[in-house]
């Protein structure tokens, strides 16, 4: 697996969610994490042939059908508020980052390598003890920074933010 995708904010922008999609598909990421706000199963429904990780961010507001959309596609999809396990060999925790300090708490227990989030929009690669937490950026919104997402390669050690064409 090694490469994995890893996505946040998309706010139902499909043409930034499908420019993302093509970046990973030339890198081989078969798995993504998308750190929450979705917010449609339209737009949840482009992620579906890949193996997905998701959280619920504070756009989300049909959560279950989400979940049930992704579990449908692929019974190893995961969809909750939070999300905690092993890709590739490293320790992975994820959430959207709109509950106050729930991702500063995961990245600080020390028990994980990596610690995605989102929700504010803006990229962010920075390590806190242990983990390394990145936020890819947004696809979508109302704000207006620049659109990215990120590449991630669990065994070496690499991230890469892709910026998207406006």
């Amino acid at each position: 697996m090694s490469k994995i995708g890893v996505l946040s904010d998309t706010h139902n922008n499909v043409k930034n969610l499908r420019a993302a999609l093509e970046i990973f598909e030339r890198a081989g990421a078969r798995t993504l994490i998308h750190c929450g706000d979705v917010t449609t199963l339209e737009t949840l429904e482009w992620l579906v042939e890949y193996r997905v990780i998701c959280v619920f961010g504070n756009a989300d507001a049909a959560s279950g059908e989400l979940r049930d959309m992704l579990l449908r596609y692929n019974p190893e999809n995961y969809a909750g508020l939070s999300f905690t396990g092993t890709l590739d060999g490293a320790s992975i925790a994820a959430a959207h980052g709109h509950l106050p300090g729930a991702v500063d708490e995961l990245a600080r227990s020390g028990a994980y390598d990596y610690v995605f989030c989102g929700h504010s929009h803006h990229r962010r690669d920075e390590r806190i003890g242990r983990a390394r937490v990145i936020n890819p950026g947004a696809l979508g919104g109302m704000h207006r920074e620049e659109r990215s997402c990120c590449l991630v390669d669990l065994q070496a050690g690499a991230v890469e933010f892709v910026l998207l064409p406006e």
